[in-house]
C-alpha cells in the first residue's frame, strides 16, 4: 500500500474553481450526436453478431463470432455505464430506460444492481470499508485483509497475482451471479418497487433467448465451449477495461479526513494512448477527468485532460498516468505485494521469568 500525505488537502474552492473552469470550456455539455452514432453503431455491431452466428450455423467457426461478441457486450456495457452517469441524456428516465436495455435485455446484468454498486465505488474510491470494488471475496488489496485470513482465503491471496487473470475469466459469471441474487433478494434497486419488475422480466428475456439460440443452433458441445469462450472472454475484457483505474494506487482508510478533489485524484490512474485506447476501455482511460466529473460525456474526457492535468500540476497534486502495460504491472506488483504479508508470522512474545514465590 502506498503511504500518502494528506496534511495539504485541497479546500473545496479549488474543485469549485476547476469545476467553472470546466463548464466554461462546455466540457460537460450534452453530446447527443456522439451518442446516437455510438449507440447505433453498437447496435448494428450486436445485430450483426447475432446474424452471424445463426447464418455460420453448426460450426467451429463460432469461436471468431464467440470473440467477437464479447467485445460487443462489452462495449454495450460501456454505454450502460455511460448512462449511469447520466452523460448521455438529460432525463433521468430516459438514462435508465437505455441502462436497462444495455445492462439487463442485451448483456445478461443488472443495472440497477450495479448503479447501486458503482456509485458506492464514486463516493469512496479505494477506500478500505467503503469501496465495494475492493472488497472482492478472492482478492485482497490491503495488507490488513490479507492477514487476517486464514485457510483456502489465505493461500488464494497469497498468490493472487498469479491467480488474477484466471480469475479474470469467471467475471462475468460473477456479475451475473451478483445480479440475479440482487433481483432476487430485490437489495440494491434504484426504486425498488418501480424498477424491480422490468429488471427481473428482461434479465429472463435475456438468459432465456440466449441459451435458446445457442443450443438451438449448435450441438451441445459446441453450444457449452461457446458460452464458455465468449463469457470467460466478456469477463477477461471487463476487469482488463477496470483493472488499470485504480487496483496499486493509495488505498485510504474511511477515518481519512480527505477532500473530495484530493481523493478522486490521488486514488485513480490515467491511462496514456490513442483512439483505439479510447474505444477499447470506454473512456476509462480518463480515470482521473471521470472521477472528477462522473456526468462528463465520454467523447469530452479526453479534451479536459490536458486543463485538469495543468489543474493539478498548479496545485501541487500527483496526478498518475501510465502506459496500458505498465498499469497492469503496477496491479500485479500491488497485489503480489499485499500477498506476500500473508508469509509474515507475528513476533513471538518475549517469555517472562517465572515470577518467584
Amino acid at each position: 500500500m502506498r503511504s500518502i500525505s494528506l496534511e495539504s488537502t485541497p479546500r473545496g474552492s479549488e474543485y469549485a474553481e476547476l469545476s467553472r473552469q470546466v463548464r466554461q470550456a462546455h466540457l460537460l455539455d450534452r453530446r447527443m450526436p456522439y451518442y446516437y452514432t455510438k449507440i447505433a453503431l453498437t447496435a448494428t455491431a450486436l445485430v450483426a453478431g447475432w446474424t452471424a452466428f445463426v447464418l455460420i450455423g453448426n460450426s467451429w467457426d463460432q469461436l471468431g463470432v464467440a470473440v467477437f461478441l464479447a467485445i460487443v457486450f462489452g462495449q454495450i456495457g460501456f454505454l450502460a455505464h455511460d448512462a449511469g452517469h447520466r452523460q448521455i441524456f438529460s432525463s433521468r428516465q430516459a438514462n435508465y430506460a437505455l441502462g436497462i436495455l444495455c445492462g439487463n435485455l442485451a448483456t445478461g446484468l443488472s443495472y440497477g444492481w450495479w448503479v447501486s454498486k458503482h456509485n458506492r465505488h464514486h463516493a469512496n474510491p479505494n477506500t478500505e470499508g467503503e469501496d465495494p470494488d475492493i472488497s472482492i471475496g478472492l482478492l485482497a488489496f490491503t495488507s490488513s485483509r490479507a492477514r487476517s485470513s486464514s485457510g483456502l482465503q489465505r493461500l488464494i491471496f497469497r498468490y493472487q497475482a498469479y491467480l488474477v487473470i484466471p480469475m479474470l475469466l469467471l467475471e462475468a459469471i460473477s456479475l451475473h451471479s451478483s445480479s440475479i441474487n440482487s433481483l432476487a433478494r430485490r437489495k440494491n434497486l434504484p426504486r425498488a418497487t418501480q424498477s424491480w419488475p422490468w429488471e427481473a422480466a428482461l434479465l429472463a428475456v435475456h438468459f432465456a433467448g440466449y441459451l435458446a439460440v445457442v443450443f438451438l443452433v449448435l450441438s451441445p458441445v459446441k453450444a457449452v465451449v461457446f458460452i464458455l469462450v465468449q463469457q470467460g472472454l466478456l469477463g477477461f475484457y471487463l476487469g482488463c477495461s477496470f483493472a488499470p483505474n485504480h487496483k496499486g494506487m493509495p488505498v485510504l482508510n474511511a477515518s481519512d479526513r480527505v477532500g473530495f478533489l484530493q481523493r478522486q485524484v490521488l486514488t485513480s490512474r490515467n491511462v496514456r494512448g490513442g483512439w483505439l485506447t479510447d474505444f477499447a476501455l470506454g473512456g476509462l482511460n480518463y480515470q482521473i477527468e471521470h472521477h472528477l466529473f462522473p456526468s462528463m460525456p465520454r467523447v469530452n474526457l479526453r479534451r479536459a485532460q490536458p486543463l485538469i492535468a495543468a489543474f493539478c500540476a498548479d496545485h501541487g497534486l500527483p496526478y498518475t498516468e501510465a502506459t496500458l502495460i505498465g498499469s497492469y504491472g503496477e496491479a500485479l506488483r500491488h497485489l503480489r505485494m499485499v500477498g506476500q504479508t500473508t508469509r509474515r508470522r507475528p513476533a513471538p512474545k518475549a517469555a517472562t521469568a517465572p515470577s518467584r514465590p
